[in-house]
């Protein structure tokens, strides 16, 4: 067929193809809104031209200190400025950005830093005493920059330049070039997955590209909006939400804590438009202090995902002016790629009806090609009825590159042609799916991924425990918490608060459980601990 007309000297050249990358949303939005406001952080506002000079000055001064393309750079902050400028800066040379979670350990970190070959991090000095200790435990030299948050000044500087003087070292002008191939990493972001070690998971420019525009086409995003950062910008780089205010010419509000006075301030004096975050951002605003609580008179958005909220609390949230809309997803695959798309005639049902619908994770975005609930053992796909399970599977462009030095785990992530997520789900008669259960035990607490197996690890190393089984266990906050079964050694005395207190020292304080049951454990005739039924017990507690 090379000889067919639509083929012959049809060819792709530098004038009909360039490699996809959100990159040049920045460009486009400094060129096209240079004077209107790109990000807000407390008495600091920045115009996309300065945001751009500042990009800019970001990715010179990292080459200039010999970052090249394929290098690490990490950064551990909260949504302050350099963390949204690290989302262009970084990749600008060539680099991989790799956003650490600000709720991790050091020894967690310590692995990270050491497992992606990190040759640059830019801390919050806030963090200072963290990464102090992990710094500690990595073999290999790494360039520390500094953030001194001029609205906190926490913290001690342990890097040896602080973030505006290193970007006083570069250029304002800088050779924006595409990458060589939109297949090149653009992130590292690592997942708890199901084992204690965390998994790098690999994003591309073409897959950034591809679901920061759809980001904007599922909520029916407009021009300027003006997004809230809620979010953390480490969770899988904001959901690319980064890229999809950049490409709409917004403006960006940066918080460094989430609060419900903070958030209620940020609405009303800069007219917030839209903000994402897990239900447990939800249960905050809905459970706040009613006298903290402002009215306003323009329209609100709010994406959620995680643990599917609870409808009770979308039902509370709509009834305080803040839309919500569902999504699906995983670090996996960029963030949301499924999204509960609202229906005209639902809009008839009453609130409670209504919010039931919007706990569904619904159907898939544009960019990603498929989605189905199937057998993970024969790959058939499960009827729509609502009732018969199967693990979630989906394909596309915004399926990750694989994971880090990892390829046994990529193989068994990749199935038939397929990714497979490890959750359980129906799919209803309208075709809209509904999760049920995780099939590999993580729990989702406030949007973050707790293995059982790291839990039940540390647990065992406690000297009165013989036996330990973790599970989620549902809360009104978080969404879901650990759940711990012990069984004690015979005239032990270890209390609740002991093992919890014990926990809280090996682990990020997140991971710990939040309530221990002691007995005997549940097993079947091998001696396989029967998790369903701790799960029952703990919902009953």
């Amino acid at each position: 067929m090379s000889g067919h007309p639509f083929n012959t000297d049809l060819d792709k050249n530098d004038a009909n193809y360039v490699p996809l990358s959100p990159l040049s949303f920045l460009k486009r939005s400094a060129s096209a809104f240079p004077n209107r406001t790109s990000l807000i952080y407390g008495n600091q506002k920045f115009t996309w031209r300065e945001t751009q000079k500042r990009c800019f000055r970001l990715a010179s001064a990292l080459k200039k200190r010999g970052v090249k393309k394929g290098d690490t750079v990490s950064i551990l902050a909260p949504n302050v400025p350099p963390a949204f400028e690290v989302t262009f800066g970084v990749p600008m040379t060539g680099a991989v950005l790799n956003a650490l979670n600000t709720r991790l350990d050091s020894q967690s970190i310590s692995f990270i830093l050491e497992h992606a070959e990190t040759k640059v991090l830019i801390s919050d000095t806030e963090y200072a005493p963290i990464i102090s200790e992990a710094l500690k435990q990595v073999e290999h030299d790494i360039l520390v920059i500094d953030y001194q948050d001029p609205e906190t000044s926490e913290g001690e500087e342990i890097g040896s330049i602080e973030y505006e003087e290193f970007l006083n070292e570069g250029d304002t002008v800088l050779s924006l070039l595409p990458p060589d191939s939109e297949w090149d990493a653009i992130s590292l972001n690592y997942t708890s997955g199901t084992t204690g070690n965390p998994k790098g998971v690999v994003y591309h420019h073409r897959g950034a590209y591809l679901n920061a525009i759809a980001n904007s086409c599922v909520w029916g995003m407009k021009k300027h909006p003006i997004y809230l950062w809620t979010l953390p910008m480490f969770h899988c780089n904001g959901w690319c939400f980064p890229w999809t205010i950049t490409m709409l010419g917004g403006t960006h509000v940066c918080l460094r804590r989430v609060e419900p006075e903070a958030i209620f301030q940020s609405i009303n004096e800069h007219r917030v438009t839209h903000m994402c975050g897990a239900p447990v951002v939800m249960n905050m605003l809905v459970n706040s202090d009613n006298n903290s609580r402002p009215s306003w008179d323009h329209k609100l958005s709010m994406m959620t995902a995680g643990a599917a909220p609870p409808a009770v609390v979308i039902e509370k949230m709509e009834a305080l002016g803040i839309d919500v809309t569902h999504v699906y997803g995983l670090t996996e695959v960029y963030g949301p790629v499924t999204i509960c798309e609202w229906q005209e005639e639902w809009h008839t049902l009453p609130a409670t009806d209504q919010a039931n619908l919007k706990a569904q994770q619904g159907v898939r975005y544009p960019v990603l090609e498929g989605l189905m609930v199937a057998n993970p053992d024969t790959m058939e796909k499960v009827p729509s009825d609502g009732s018969s399970m199967g693990e979630v599977f989906m394909r596309g462009n915004v399926v990750m590159k694989g994971y880090l030095k990892d390829e046994e785990a990529t193989k068994a992530a990749f199935r038939g042609g397929w990714f497979a997520t490890g959750d359980l789900g129906v799919v209803h008669p309208t075709g809209y799916i509904e999760l049920k259960d995780r099939s590999k035990d993580i729990i989702i607490s406030g949007g973050e991924n707790i293995s059982t197996i790291e839990v039940e690890s540390v647990l065992f190393r406690h000297p009165d425990v013989i036996e330990a089984a973790v599970v989620a266990k549902s809360s009104e906050k978080w969404g879901e918490t650990p759940c711990a079964f012990v069984t004690l050694h015979s005239g032990a005395k270890t209390s609740e608060a002991d093992l919890i207190s014990f926990c809280r020292d090996n682990l990020a304080h997140f991971k710990a459980p939040t309530s221990v049951v002691f007995g005997e454990l549940p097993k079947t005739s091998t001696g396989k601990i029967q998790k369903f039924l701790l799960r029952e017990r703990a919902e009953n507690l």
